[in-house]
């Protein structure tokens, strides 16, 4: 089973997620869930990474395991403090909606959870 944690601000602004695990709803290199969870995952990295004023890291240190932390950041662009946290929780809506719908098509597969911690 993939578990996943999703950590959210007082605003609902997405602060780290977490997946670990296997799926095993299918053969290696062919499980659907994995899949999806692998390209959520990973494009919303690559399109926080791309983004001014937004400060990312993440990774994938092993088979079985990504991560992800962000935070905005206006002083290391033009970009403002609002434009960053906006772009932060529209991506971090994406991200948290389609991992959910993951785990509700595939309870067996996929376990997600969205902890809320202080701003």
């Amino acid at each position: 089973m993939i578990e996943i944690e999703a950590c959210l601000d007082s605003d609902g602004v997405i602060k780290t997620c977490r997946a670990s695990g296997h799926a095993g709803a299918g053969k290696a290199g062919a499980d659907i869930v994995c899949a999806a969870v692998s390209v959520l995952m990973r494009t919303a990295l690559s399109v926080l990474a791309g983004r001014e004023g937004i400060v990312v890291k993440g990774g994938a240190p092993e088979k079985g395991q990504l991560w992800l932390e962000a935070e905005y950041n206006a002083l290391s662009s033009g970009v403002s403090r609002a434009e960053g946290k906006a772009f932060l929780f529209a991506a971090g809506e994406f991200l948290v909606n389609g991992l959910s719908s993951v785990a509700q098509e595939y309870p067996k597969n996929c376990k997600f959870t969205i902890r809320k911690i202080d701003s």
